[in-house]
């Protein structure tokens, strides 16, 4: 059988402008079949990156050709007549209809990015991407991101075609109970989804995520002899992640650490849900990706120009030194008699008339969900050829562990996810005699430790490293020129770095990111942290500055109700530790926690190294610190998280001097604890004892299920204010006086 490359170059590629309003407008005739659109004679692909000079002078002249080339040919007639449709535009055809057919039986979904980026799509994953469709997980597949994840019926049908465990019945299931095509993208539910994406931005985001942690390891383990690492990273976007902010966040740092084997292709349609993109959306992005230090290139007709898609792709994988943006101006909807180049089409069905119409236009005469005998026969070809791309790197691979053993295995627990043996004993151990620290100091010892131990270990801060205390001193910097390298500076850019450490977890098991900043900023972030809980990323935050205790920044710096709106949060780890023996508990919880996401709360004062705090403690989220009763009925319970622990064992010290019995309980996390067996839950906190005590520089917000109706609560319900650490908990009453108080009144 003929390759795809060589059965769609059979086809001359149409150098038409597609149909566009404002100053690109052509008028449509929705009267006839897309093949009889008016053409023009304009360049297909324009230049515009500043690297052009840089150019051979053989590139440099293959531009005007593409110019030249005729506006029309007898192929292109020939492509007219609807008996002749090639098997390359039946196929395009095919994934156009998959999606209508889906999206029409849910009566649910957006057809409309589907019907424009259907050819982009095919030539894409069937003539430049490499993978395995019978191992989505095989190491050195390329990696596709749809950013504009509302279009997910492309990647479904593009996924079934190619041979991916996602049959016709999953395409006809789209967005029902159970199944395996939902509404936008979900790496945990289909097999070839590399990332969850959906909320607009986050995808391009993780996509450089996904691209930065190639070339890391790249660089790390390629040999002159033996390129172990080598694949690419594409993404899809829309103009709704242009305008997001993080997709320009995030893709500053991709220009800045020259992110060469990311591409990304900009669906040019200017139609979001209001409407035209004109009434908010009017800038150059060719130009501010140029600023961004991008490769960029404009295809000015998706539609039809293949030829210029291919052209496009090819010239971004020569370049080697910048990621590549790749404008590709298509018609919404294409195909649609009365609804493309609309805003009807791209969160609608279409409805049964024009799904009709749309059929007559394209000359598409089968029923719903068929996939023509020949469509099927051609895609066929990925499932050997996958295969073979995975035996032989194999074969490279097994030469490389002869020649390479020590970086074979680190690489191999990266990409299997296995930690090392004996990787906890690295973590550094405290007794009440250890100097009082704050758990950020704390925390940058037990992640120097850890580097030391764990191959896939890095991340870094938002511009806070020196306060966060997150750089491993045995490192240096992440940047274009030293990418082997596992501090990474992410800038003031807390929502693309959370976003950019998604990819980097999700790009391989054994890689652990964490990142950093104050955690009232997580505000900035948060959207990409609930993907992470959502998508299984386990990225690590190393949140400092974790209450008013951080002083005199004030209430803009000091977060309230932040531990109670994360522990909301379903899938995320919310750990408060409160000392050094915490703090290491902590991080062991986290790295155990791979489908998972941690935040590690991290104060900015000193804290004592408190007597009964152990790492097994931390890994039920709930136990008991110290008590002096001896029939498991004590007067009183005292808990307390963080900094606030060790006043709640003070208090408890000077009630028993009072002839009390008190139990002081450590609720680390409050998902850990809620997950043990009710029996450990009642030895720790047995219903029979009502009277309890809660401290927590934060909102008291959630504390009722563990003090009951009978205890007390003491927190911060409202802003915190600017002043010395000490005075603001005087203030507020975070004392050990309002503790004893509260226990009192309780009797």
């Amino acid at each position: 059988m003929a390759s795809s490359l060589s059965l769609s170059r059979a086809i001359s590629a149409r150098t038409s402008s597609s149909p566009r309003h404002g100053s690109y407008a052509t008028s449509i005739n929705r009267d006839l079949p897309p093949s009889t659109l008016s053409l023009s004679s304009s360049s297909s692909i324009r230049a515009s990156s500043t690297s052009l000079s840089t150019r051979s002078s053989c590139r440099r002249s293959n531009w005007p050709l593409i110019a030249r080339r005729p506006i029309r040919s007898a192929a292109i007639d020939t492509l007219e007549k609807a008996a002749d449709i090639t098997l390359l535009e039946k196929s395009i055809n095919t994934i156009r209809f998959l999606a209508i057919d889906a999206v029409e039986k849910a009566n649910s979904g957006h057809p409309g990015l589907p019907m424009g980026c259907a050819p982009l799509g095919h030539i894409l994953l069937d003539e430049f991407m490499r993978f395995n469709p019978k191992n989505p997980a095989w190491f050195n597949r390329d990696r596709f991101v749809l950013s504009a994840g509302h279009g997910c019926m492309i990647q479904y049908a593009l996924l079934h075609l190619a041979g991916y465990d996602l049959q016709i019945e999953d395409l006809k299931n789209f967005r029902q109970w159970g199944s395996r095509t939902p509404g936008h993208p979900e790496n945990f539910e289909t097999p070839g989804i590399e990332v969850t994406t959906g909320p607009l931005g986050q995808g391009i985001a993780n996509a450089v995520g996904l691209a930065l942690a190639e070339k890391h390891l790249a660089a790390r383990f390629n040999k002159p002899d033996l390129e172990i690492v080598d694949h690419y990273t594409y993404a899809i976007l829309g103009d709704g992640c242009q305008m997001e902010g993080v997709a320009n966040e995030a893709c500053s740092l991709a220009g800045h650490w020259g992110l060469g084997k990311l591409i990304a292709f900009y669906d040019d349609n200017h139609i979001s849900i209001d409407g035209d993109t004109e009434i908010a959306f009017t800038e150059d992005v060719n130009k501010r990706f140029e600023a961004l230090g991008w490769h960029v290139m404009w295809v000015k007709n998706g539609n039809t120009g293949y030829d210029d898609i291919r052209a496009a792709i090819k010239e971004a994988k020569a370049v080697k030194d910048k990621p590549t943006l790749i404008k590709v101006t298509t018609t919404i909807g294409y195909g649609s008699p009365n609804k493309a180049n609309s805003h009807a089409v791209h969160g609608s069905a279409l409805g049964a008339k024009e799904v009709d119409a749309t059929r007559k236009n394209l000359h598409w005469p089968y029923e719903p969900f068929y996939v023509p005998e020949d469509v099927q026969k051609h895609w066929s070809h990925h499932t050997p050829e996958g295969a073979a791309l995975e035996a032989e790197w194999n074969a490279k691979f097994a030469e490389y562990e002869k020649k390479y053993k020590d970086e074979a295995v680190e690489l191999k627990s990266i990409i299997s996810g296995e930690l090392p043996a004996g990787w906890e004993k690295a973590l550094p151990t405290y007794t009440p005699e250890s100097p009082a620290d704050a758990t950020r100091n704390l925390s940058q010892q037990c992640l120097n430790a850890l580097a030391k131990v764990l191959p896939g270990f890095l991340g870094g801060s938002a511009d806070l490293a020196s306060s966060n205390m997150t750089l491993m001193k045995m490192f240096g910097n992440f940047q274009k020129e030293t990418p082997e390298e596992r501090n990474i500076r992410f800038g003031v850019r807390e929502h693309g770095m959370g976003a950019i450490c998604n990819g980097i977890a999700l790009h391989s098991p054994g890689l652990l990111p964490y990142c950093a900043t104050f955690f009232v900023f997580t505000d900035y972030m948060r959207g990409a942290m609930r993907l992470a809980a959502l998508s299984q990323a386990g990225v690590i935050y190393v949140m400092t500055h974790d209450s008013i205790g951080l002083g005199e920044d004030g209430p803009t710096h000091q977060p309230i109700e932040h531990l109670a709106s994360f522990r909301a949060m379903p899938n995320m780890l919310m750990l408060r530790p409160a000392d050094g023996t915490e703090t290491a508990g902590a991080y062991r919880v986290a790295l155990l926690n791979r489908n998972r996401p941690s935040i590690l709360a991290l104060s900015r004062q000193k804290l004592a190294q408190l007597p009964g705090t152990s790492i097994e403690g931390v890994e039920r989220g709930g136990y008991i610190v110290s008590c002096n009763s001896t029939n498991n009925k004590p007067d009183v319970i005292l808990m307390g998280t963080g900094s606030e622990l060790e006043i709640a064992a003070k208090a408890a010290d000077d009630l028993r001097t009072e002839g009390k019995t008190v139990r002081v309980v450590s609720l680390v996390s409050w998902e850990l604890f809620d997950s043990q067996p009710d029996s450990y839950k009642e030895s720790v906190l047995p219903s029979a004892v009502t009277a309890r005590v809660s401290i927590e520089a934060g909102s008291t917000f959630g504390w009722l299920k563990y003090i009951g109706s009978k205890g007390k609560a003491i927190g911060i319900d409202h802003f915190g204010a600017s002043a010395p650490a000490g005075r603001a908990y005087k203030e507020f009453g975070i004392t050990k006086e309002a503790v004893i108080e509260a226990a009192k009144s309780l009797w």
